[in-house]
Formats: structure tokens, C-alpha cells, sequence
């Protein structure tokens, strides 16, 4: 069995993650527009129509503004918190074969041959959530759009052979970058998003180091540079002697190489 995933996209022009197992091809997030979606998925070799499931983690629009389209024109099956469901109004969407399920943070669920962990996060969201899955004994968890790291956090994380993990913004980038005060507040606020200082706050004090692929996403493309969020996160790996796992980074623009364990 083997389970591939690669993120198509993530940070403010949109996020989605492709998963496929044996069974089934989901996406976390429809943040991308529908065609931006298929031909994304087209180039990493995978069926522009085949998507099964969506797991949507909060109603912000570029994490699911495509969710309509795509429910519109292909059967698949939505899986949302109350909050989400009802700020989107998603119970108005056209179905034409789609099905909407209603979820909570801590109550496991299936997909095919996927288990789902949804867990709930900080985040300036109705009712946001992030999500772990596991199929034959591999674990893929993306973490993202969080303020910080509530100390229960690290439980949900460990055991991960495949860590997607929020490291949006430079502290000093954005300091002295263009935002409005009002926008900078928001950013480094605890709703807000994780900076590199907090994810290698994070890794250095409690990070169990499993992951074969430390995945850092959502980076701003005005508050933080690919090279800086991969030296704080490679820098925070080897103080703690961590050295098996591959990290990389996300791309706004394009999809990240498939990972396939």
C-alpha cells in the first residue's frame, strides 16, 4: 500500500493538500479555484476529476472557496465543522451527487480505508479545525492557520511520518514589512498565525522528531522567505539532534514533489 500526498498549494492565494491511499483521494482545504485544482493535479500525475472526499478546515476563502465548484460539478463527500458549515452556508450548495457530513474536533471518523482525526485549533474561524490521517500505519497530519500551540497540541502530532506544519511569517520581516498595525495585531495574535520563532519554539521543546518529511506551509510571500522558515526549522532540528527527516517547503504557485510511503 501506498499512501502519496502533495501539498497543491498554501498560503493567502490558496491551500489544498492532496492525499491518495488505495481507496481513496481527498483533498484538505478547496482553496483553489476548480480549474487551478485539476491542473495542479494533472501535473503530479493524478486525475484532474478524482477526488473522493474534502476536508475543510475553516470557512476563510482561500481555504474554501473552490469547495462549491467542486461539489457542483463532481460526487464527492464534504466533511465540516457546524461552524464552517453554517459560514459558508454550505447546506445551499448545489449537491448533484456531493454529500455534506457534519464533524467535531476529538471524534474520529473513516473515509474508505482512511482514519480521520479532527482536532480543533486557535484560529480567528467559526468553528476551525485541523485534521490527521492514517492508512496501514502511516500518518499524515496538517496543522495550519493557528496563533499558537496549546500544550495538547504536540499529542495530535506525534507519531507523524508526514508533518505539514504552519510557519507563516519572519517576526522581523513583518515588523518592518507594509501591513497595516491592525493586520500585524491579527497575524501575531494567539487566533492568528505561527511564526518560524514559534515552530522552532515548537520542534526544540516538543517535537517527538518521527517525521520522515517536515513540511513547513502557509508561508506569506511578503513576511517570510522559504530559506528563512527551512534555516529556523533545520536549525531547531539539530540542536535536538534530530537529523532522519527531509525538510521542505510549500509553494503558493505550484504543487510540492508527491511524498509516497
Amino acid at each position: 500500500m501506498t499512501v502519496t500526498v502533495s501539498v497543491l498549494g498554501s498560503g493567502s492565494r490558496g491551500n489544498s493538500t492532496f492525499i491518495k491511499t488505495g481507496q481513496v483521494r481527498l483533498l484538505i482545504d478547496a482553496g483553489l479555484s476548480r480549474r487551478e485544482t485539476a491542473s495542479r493535479l494533472e501535473s503530479i500525475g493524478e486525475d484532474p476529476d478524482g477526488i473522493d472526499a474534502v476536508l475543510v478546515t475553516h470557512e476563510h476563502n482561500d481555504h474554501a472557496s473552490g469547495l462549491k465548484t467542486i461539489m457542483k460539478d463532481l460526487a464527492v463527500k464534504a466533511y465540516l465543522s457546524q461552524g464552517t458549515m453554517e459560514a459558508l452556508r454550505a447546506e445551499d450548495f448545489a449537491m448533484n451527487g456531493s454529500q455534506l457530513h457534519t464533524i467535531k474536533a476529538g471524534e474520529p471518523f473513516s473515509i474508505g480505508d482512511l482514519q480521520v482525526v479532527p482536532f480543533g485549533v486557535p484560529h480567528d474561524a467559526r468553528e476551525p479545525l485541523a485534521f490527521s490521517v492514517t492508512c496501514d500505519g502511516v500518518k499524515v497530519t496538517q496543522l495550519t492557520d493557528i496563533g499558537h500551540l496549546p500544550d495538547d497540541i504536540s499529542g495530535w502530532l506525534a507519531g507523524s511520518q508526514v508533518l505539514i506544519l504552519e510557519s507563516n511569517h519572519d517576526l522581523e520581516m513583518l515588523r518592518v514589512g507594509p501591513y497595516p498595525w491592525t493586520l500585524k495585531q491579527r497575524l501575531i495574535g494567539r487566533y492568528g498565525h505561527l511564526s518560524n520563532t514559534a515552530v522552532g519554539r515548537f520542534i526544540r521543546d516538543r517535537y517527538d522528531g518521527g517525521a520522515e518529511y517536515f513540511v513547513l506551509a502557509h508561508l506569506s510571500s511578503r513576511n517570510n522567505h522559504p530559506e528563512l522558515a527551512r534555516q529556523e526549522a533545520v536549525r531547531a532540528l539539530n540542536d535536538r539532534g534530530f537529523s532522519g527527516g527531509r525538510v521542505e517547503v510549500t509553494r503558493q504557485d505550484r504543487p510540492t514533489e508527491p511524498i509516497r510511503l
